[in-house]
């Protein structure tokens, strides 16, 4: 098969969740593990960083593989979803995976894949476990998909555990409240294996602490210690928390020294080192135009504080979400002074324009709709001027369609 027809194969199998939403989600381990044992238990061949968390896990992930990577160590770094390529999943030291190495992958383990009838992301974790293996990483980073305790990198013993802020999102999936949300992610806490929180949240750091110390796992609260203060490349205020919960990661790792300058070095080339995508980016200057992919009201609050702290004379917004989301919660959040430039996310779960102006109209945002989120974002470009400021966000789709 061509690399196309090997990714076609792949998102023809069990959905991917981001296409599909709920009806992919498996929520169980028992594949994974039969897949592993297949593959004679890559996992078991690298050290391994496992981070999970509502907010920050994508960035936090990058930075911890930046700052390893410039201190010298062959760095895996498996994250999810894509924006472009399924190939920006699986990176060593930022370089993607090659299309020849998927197109093996699933030639050699299709027969597997199918009899077992594996979902998309179980044998995307299997491919990422397998080529680090191969590959002969140091040590990889790896980002849960969903949740912690039933996701499919579940299946790691790594050297340390970083759970990032915690917030109501999948809540169909993982459950209504903090709390249950929590012991989610928890679930990705090992036995004896020190755990790093970025950020103290009081509602939910009972349930930390309880099965961290169920578990023996030493619990450090990040933004609790006292760390040295650094800069990031990354955009965003917001950055600042989950430096601190890299930074007390670093400080566990004493099987990988890093010094001082590889911190900062690290830190102030994460997009150079690693191609993170979509936190922050800004595409182009007058008028400044920014994406992100914040999708849930922890992360959306913190976006738009800092874009409150830009200058600009008018604010565009470029919104369009999946399906699922609570826009009861989400749309109160914006400025009612800004221009709304809606759309659908081309995806199945894709929430419809029609719905998501209405709802807007509901909460005083006044909205136009377009028929895609490229033409969205053309009309807000033709209708901003040079001292305009254009956001684009809601959905990691949405952002997507515009890189």
């Amino acid at each position: 098969m061509t690399y196309k027809e090997t990714l076609d194969w792949m998102f023809a199998q069990l959905p991917m969740y981001q296409q599909k939403g709920s009806n992919a989600y498996k929520g169980k381990l028992k594949n994974s593990l039969s897949l592993s044992t297949h593959l004679k238990n890559p996992h078991l061949n690298f050290k391994s960083i496992h981070v999970a968390g509502t907010n920050g896990k994508g960035s936090s992930s990058h930075m911890l593989a930046s700052i390893l990577h410039e201190a010298g160590y062959k760095v895996g770094l498996y994250t999810s979803p894509h924006m472009k390529d399924f190939r920006e999943r699986i990176k060593i030291n930022g370089k993607p995976i090659s299309q020849k190495s998927v197109i093996e992958f699933i030639e050699e383990n299709k027969a597997f894949l199918e009899a077992n009838k594996l979902s998309f992301f179980e044998m995307s974790v299997g491919m990422a476990f397998d080529y680090f293996s191969r590959k002969k990483v140091s040590i990889a980073i790896i980002e849960v998909g969903l949740g912690g305790r039933l996701d499919a990198t579940n299946i790691i013993t790594p050297e340390a555990s970083l759970i990032t802020n915690i917030g109501l999102d999948h809540t169909d999936l993982l459950g209504h409240t903090m709390e249950l949300i929590s012991r989610e992610k928890a679930g990705i806490i090992k036995e004896d294996v020190p755990l790093v929180i970025s950020e103290y949240q009081e509602e939910i750091a009972p349930v930390f602490e309880e099965i961290a110390k169920a578990r023996n796992s030493d619990l450090v609260y990040a933004d609790r210690e006292d760390l040295k203060e650094y800069q990031t490349s990354l955009f965003g205020s917001y950055q600042n928390k989950n430096i601190k919960g890299v930074l007390a990661i670093i400080n566990l790792l004493k099987e990988f020294p890093v010094k001082e300058e590889h911190i900062r070095n690290g830190l102030m080339k994460v997009v150079e080192n690693t191609g993170l995508l979509g936190r922050w980016q800004i595409l182009q200057k007058r008028p400044e135009v920014m994406c992100d992919t914040a999708h849930n009201s922890e992360g959306l609050t913190l976006v738009l504080e800092q874009i409150e702290q830009q200058k600009f004379k008018t604010l565009h917004i470029v919104l369009g979400f999946v399906k699922e989301k609570n826009l009861d919660v989400l749309l109160p959040l914006f400025p009612k002074d800004a221009i709304y430039y809606l759309a659908r996310p081309d995806i199945p779960r894709g929430l419809d324009v029609e719905i998501l102006m209405k709802k807007a109209s509901q909460f005083g945002l006044k909205s136009t709709g377009y028929d895609s989120i490229p033409m969205a974002y053309k009309a807000a470009l033709s209708k901003a001027d040079k001292d305009d400021f254009i956001y684009i966000g809601g959905s990691t789709f949405t952002v997507a369609e515009v890189l």
